[in-house]
């Protein structure tokens, strides 16, 4: 191959990445939400707006979305957040209640929720500033264990959890096998640890109706090696870039201890109010 040949095919190797991977590890949206927003013609590429996601784009590009400039991504981060009982876990809600956006600190950048909690769930929420790691944590293949502490009214016998066990169907949809831990009774109600690698809506509280059993608390305390432990409700704390790097096998940033984003961001002041996300972009928090 001369010389020549060889300059040709460098330069039909395109520079950069994928528009819709840039927007995702911007914190703008998943990938494929992103490639939704490209064909309804809301980003624009140095000025000039796009409607196909096959364009690749480096840190020299201005990229727009809604008017908006999109700076490059910032290191890859992950947060613990105690959900609280009462809000919903979207950017916008049609009903005009309160969101998990509007109740995040003030200081937190923009950010995208693992998967939700519904409005009467509480306990951990994974939320991260990295559309790739979003993906990756909700995927079912990455097999991490979501673990509840479940409050139900009635007086179970550990026999009553069988069907759980093995795997049931309700209203057509079938649910894999959960382990379900009868911990202890405790007068009218019985405290239940359980752990699903796939959640469906309302999964437990739908699997416990068809044994016969209401919930009337639900807590989430892990998502795979991510533990809620002693985080209050309302309150936020970053995960260390050390063990984002082992457990996501991610550089962390530039941060090459792990001793960076030590201190916990806490919970907004009561009566504090968040501004409402820009419309079109489902789970995240806007940009302050």
């Amino acid at each position: 191959m001369n010389k020549e040949t060889s300059n040709d095919t460098s330069k039909e190797t395109p520079k950069g990445e994928r528009i819709a991977k840039f927007l995702s590890r911007a914190g703008i949206a998943s990938r494929r939400e992103a490639e939704r927003m490209i064909e309804a013609g809301r980003v624009a590429v140095n000025g000039a707006r796009i409607d196909s996601p096959a364009l690749n784009v480096t840190a020299a590009d201005k990229v727009e979305v809604d008017g908006n400039p999109v700076a490059a991504a910032e290191p890859s981060r992950l947060w613990l957040y105690n959900k609280p009982v009462g809000l919903v876990t979207t950017e916008r809600d049609e009903k005009g209640r309160r969101t998990v956006f509007d109740a995040l600190p003030e200081e937190l950048p923009r950010v995208m929720s693992v998967g939700r909690l519904d409005l009467n769930s509480e306990g951990l929420l994974l939320l991260t500033n990295d559309g790739a790691i979003k993906r990756r944590l909700e995927l079912p293949s990455t097999g991490w264990v979501r673990k509840y502490r479940v409050r139900v009214h009635g007086v179970p016998k550990d026999e009553d959890f069988a069907p759980l066990r093995t795997g049931l169907t309700v209203d057509g949809e079938r649910f894999q096998p959960m382990s379900v831990t009868l911990d202890r009774q405790q007068g009218a109600n019985a405290w239940v640890t359980i752990g699903l690698r796939e959640g469906r809506n309302r999964e437990i509280r739908r699997a416990m109706e068809a044994v016969g059993l209401a919930v009337n608390r639900l807590i989430r305390v892990a998502y795979g090696p991510f533990r809620l432990g002693d985080l209050k409700p309302g309150a936020v704390e970053e995960i260390k870039a050390r063990v984002l790097r082992d457990q996501l096998g991610l550089g962390g940033g530039e941060d090459k201890t792990g001793t960076a984003k030590k201190k916990p961001v806490r919970r907004r002041k009561p009566g504090g109010a968040g501004a409402p996300a820009k419309a079109g972009m489902p789970g995240t928090r806007p940009r302050r």
